[in-house]
């Protein structure tokens, strides 16, 4: 990657993640056609080869940098300070909206990128998640009183449970034939994954 890409403004840069996310999001990796990305940021196809080599290491950035906001908004929201799982889940859903406030596109993306199997990218999308998913996941249990959950629960496999059904919920709102990004309900999601924690809750901790 060019590092004349940091030294663009704040906003050229945005412009171009988000313009990256959104046409990412509606195709796979082989479909997305990098001059629709250059196009809606408002420079050359050979400008944005400038910036990143080629489309896999443009693909890659969006994919790491996806990653390092989400961690820096869950920081920010103390997510990992938490003792209490399902009050570490709530602030994780405040914080992952408010990313979805700022890179409207970023969710859709991250699912799609989960289930890329293009073999041309594939195995570096794996590595990046497996470093991420360690962290996060390192970070989400280190705190956590196994006092508050049922008697011989697995806390890792309870994690990874909720993990995946929260995933499940992304990825079937992107497959929605009404799915519209732009407008997309922050609030009623919101209110949906309220319902899950409660659900989590009645499953997992101790009465």
């Amino acid at each position: 990657m060019n590092e004349k890409f940091f030294a663009l403004p704040e906003e050229k840069q945005q412009k171009i993640i988000n313009a990256g996310y959104r046409v990412f999001s509606q195709n796979s990796y082989k479909k997305s056609p990098v001059s629709e990305i250059a196009g809606e940021a408002g420079i050359s196809k050979s400008l944005l080869f400038h910036y990143f080599h080629n489309k896999k290491e443009l693909y890659l950035f969006l994919w790491d940098n996806c990653a390092k906001v989400t961690m820096q908004y869950l920081t920010e929201f103390r997510c990992y300070e938490q003792t209490d799982l399902f009050e570490m889940i709530y602030r994780g859903m405040q914080a992952k909206f408010r990313v979805m406030r700022i890179y409207p596109y970023m969710g859709n993306f991250a699912v799609r990128v989960f289930y890329e199997r293009n073999p041309e990218v594939c195995m570096a999308v794996r590595e990046i998640y497996e470093k991420y998913k360690d962290i996060k996941a390192n970070r989400t249990l280190l705190n956590l009183d196994p006092k508050q959950f049922r008697e011989g629960i697995d806390i890792s496999m309870m994690y990874q449970d909720m993990y995946l059904a929260s995933l499940g919920y992304l990825w079937e709102f992107c497959q929605r034939d009404d799915a519209d990004v732009e407008k997309m309900d922050v609030e009623k999601m919101e209110q949906d994954f309220i319902k899950m924690i409660q659900f989590w809750k009645k499953i997992y901790q101790r009465e």
